[in-house]
């Protein structure tokens, strides 16, 4: 097996159960919802709280990861690294977005599946890409995106590995060019599609009354997308609804509060209401770790 990190050695090229996982919550009623991670202790805390699919977002990777926007300054080889490291602690399927494809959508494909994601989300966007809610994205032409989405459903080892196709075409091209673009990667094998960033209700209904198949569903606070309720999407005939950098702005924001406190009073303990240091503990296995370094001790 490929291994991205030292507590990945459990891990076997083809023993990876993500994809079935992930298929089998696919096959039951309901909409899934998910929570953006942005790194390990974030998914974590959200399988803990009973999230049962981790969604790994290029836009929180690059912000924890390397406090840069998502301009494509995040490589395909960062990605999977993160990719292992939160496989490693969480037993939850993950989608985790591929962007473009770093250049070789096959490679990317490969690489992600190998270090524990269950699926990939693909796009259409030029290379370098931008945040699906930035302005000013462009779009290759059709031909290219179904080269990029027939490369990725080859690439794959596993059948249950979910090649999820996205389209940016609304912002530049109309919500008819995106629709029509998310019929073709239907059409041509995508398990899951997702139309990004339509601009109203009555856009996000139309999309979900034409194209067929599983749909997913963005719902960025503050993004060009309104905001409607897992219940109303699911009743539109959405199966995934996703908050994808929800963790990162409250962890800004609680960072910023305590750091700030800090500064004016002097102490911050009293801010310290919620999770403590014994739970923190607890969280992150301490206890478990420590035997399992020192077996004598059991």
């Amino acid at each position: 097996g490929i291994l991205f990190h030292p507590m990945n050695e459990v891990r076997i090229d083809g023993m990876n159960s993500g994809p079935s996982n992930l298929r089998d919550l696919l096959d039951r009623p309901g909409i899934i919802r998910s929570l953006g991670a942005h790194d390990a202790f974030t998914a974590i805390l959200l399988e803990d709280v009973g999230f049962e699919v981790v969604f790994l977002g290029g836009f929180g990777v690059s912000a924890s990861l390397l406090g840069m926007p998502d301009l494509d300054f995040l490589s395909m080889s960062q990605m999977a690294e993160c990719i292992a490291r939160i496989t490693s602690r969480v037993s939850r399927p993950m989608i985790a977005d591929g962007d473009t494809g770093h250049g070789n959508v096959r490679e990317t494909v490969s690489a992600f599946e190998a270090a524990g994601a269950a699926g990939v989300l693909i796009e259409d966007q030029i290379s370098p890409k931008r945040c699906g809610h930035f302005g000013e994205k462009q779009v290759v032409d059709r031909n290219e995106m179904e080269i990029r989405i027939m490369d990725a459903l080859e690439a794959r080892s596993n059948p249950d590995f979910l090649i999820l196709a996205r389209t940016d075409a609304r912002q530049q091209k109309g919500l008819e060019e995106a629709v029509q673009r998310a019929k073709i990667c239907q059409e041509i094998g995508a398990d899951m599609i997702f139309v990004e960033a339509p601009q109203s209700r009555q856009e996000l209904e139309e999309i979900a009354s034409r194209v067929d198949g599983p749909l997913l569903a963005n719902m960025l606070t503050g993004g060009l997308t309104p905001i409607l309720s897992a219940d109303e999407l699911e009743s539109l005939g959405y199966k995934i609804v996703v908050c994808p950098v929800e963790s990162l702005m409250v962890t800004a924001q609680a960072v910023r509060h305590l750091g700030q406190t800090f500064l004016s009073e002097g102490r911050i303990d009293h801010l310290i209401s919620t999770v403590d240091f014994e739970e923190l503990k607890e969280i992150l296995e301490v206890k478990q770790h420590l035997l399992s370094r020192n077996p004598l001790k059991k």
